[in-house]
């Protein structure tokens, strides 16, 4: 089943999306609050954005097994753009808490969509806390801007008829708590 405002808005007070706004922001800003049956989340003002720069003879390659984080620049900024056919990693401005009930499904916000991003943030399984890290797409042949502390997905909260027998804490889950933008790990 899937939850709605008025469970968002109890399970937020008890801590499980901070900082929490109970109503949505909308007003000259991409959307970011509660929605009717999910939370619009934003996004912070750092972002991973690649660096195809390489040394003579240097080739770059991206292994998820074996990631290197010289691949990347760090930028901090209100406003970062990701160049055409290109992608970044940045994180959500709120820390979620997510209870055991509950499974937690990503969509990037059609404002986004409709300029070619392609927002991809993985399910957040059950008892999952942290800083989600976001991978955000530019498939346009343009430059794109992305706006920090303004909205870039919508999570939707669904709720299992029973507990799960393993939740991501007690499986001690590589990506728990984490707290900035969090790059792969094997």
């Amino acid at each position: 089943m899937v939850k709605n405002d008025r469970w968002i808005i109890e399970m937020a007070q008890k801590g499980m999306i901070e900082p929490f706004h109970e109503d949505q922001v909308r007003k000259g800003v991409i959307s970011y609050g509660v929605g009717s049956y999910g939370y619009d989340i934003r996004i912070f003002d750092e972002f991973k954005i690649p660096n195809p720069a390489a040394k003579p003879g240097e080739k770059r390659i991206i292994d998820p097994k074996n990631f290197d984080e010289k691949n990347f620049l760090n930028y901090k900024g209100d406003v970062c753009e990701i160049p055409a056919n290109s992608y970044l990693l940045c994180r959500s401005l709120e820390y979620l808490r997510i209870p055991r009930e509950t499974h937690v499904i990503c969509f990037g916000k059609s404002t986004y969509a409709r300029s070619g991003v392609i927002v991809n943030i993985t399910p957040l399984e059950p008892e999952w806390e942290g800083f989600i890290t976001i991978s955000v797409s530019n498939t346009s042949p343009f430059p794109v801007k992305l706006y920090a502390n303004e909205g870039i997905a919508q999570i939707v909260f669904l709720e299992a008829a029973e507990l799960c027998l393993t939740s991501y804490a007690d499986k001690k889950g590589k990506y728990q708590a984490q707290k900035g933008i969090v790059l792969p790990k094997l």
